[in-house]
């Protein structure tokens, strides 16, 4: 039975209009957004497709590939897309339009839904000014399930070209456990120094896993 045969109080749309979007499963707001099914699977079914194929919905905000589902064409996914990223940019907003960042918690809500669900391991950098606002946000490296590998030439470079005072690392562990390894901190410290040569401070580094970051200055490893 197509959602337009639904009782009008089931139907995705009608839902949220009458009862607002906090009333809707993630799999509904999915089908909103698609506004209709594919032959075969109404949206509400395409969302639940969708949701399982990438783990979740925070698997599904935090992938950089397009949605995929059985059936779903160019249009349906460019609409998910375009939604999706901005959920992402709403998530950075508040760290490029605050007056600064002022500790680790600032920006490990942020760096937790870009990088908790990836499959393989990413390094990523948040480069700021003299006043810790934010400049930009970008991946530097990307490796495999359990370990990336980091050019301190590279990472050098792109602070320099976004005219960095200062920085902020991340990464993942796809394993969940984010307790930095030994390797974690060798670079911590190597780029450290680098960095210090041309006057880029480093003021963190985030391990992202399972639970909630782990910040190596906090440990006392910067």
């Amino acid at each position: 039975m197509s959602i337009q045969h639904w009782p009008e109080g089931e139907r995705p749309r009608e839902k949220l209009l009458s009862r607002g979007a906090g009333a809707l499963s993630d799999a509904e707001l999915i089908a909103v957004l698609l506004g209709s099914g594919v032959r075969g699977k109404d949206a509400v079914a395409l969302g639940r497709e969708l949701l399982a194929a990438h783990g979740g919905l925070a698997a599904l905000l935090a992938s950089d590939a397009p949605p995929q589902a059985t059936g779903l064409g160019p249009a349906k996914r460019a609409r998910l897309g375009a939604a999706l990223e901005l959920a992402r940019r709403t998530l950075a907003e508040p760290l490029q339009r605050g007056p600064g960042l002022g500790g680790p918690a600032d920006s490990a809500a942020f760096l937790k839904a870009q990088l908790q669900h990836r499959p393989y391991e990413v390094f990523t950098c948040l480069y700021l000014d003299n006043r810790h606002r934010v400049l930009a946000f970008e991946e530097l490296f990307r490796g495999t399930i359990d370990s990336a590998s980091v050019h301190p030439r590279e990472v050098v470079r792109a602070c320099l070209a976004h005219n960095a005072a200062a920085v902020i690392f991340a990464h993942n562990h796809p394993s969940g456990v984010a307790e930095p390894s030994a390797a974690d901190r060798d670079i911590t410290q190597t780029l450290r120094r680098a960095l210090e040569l041309v006057g880029v401070r480093v003021l963190d580094h985030l391990v992202v896993g399972a639970a909630a970051p782990v910040s190596m200055a906090e440990r006392g490893l910067i």
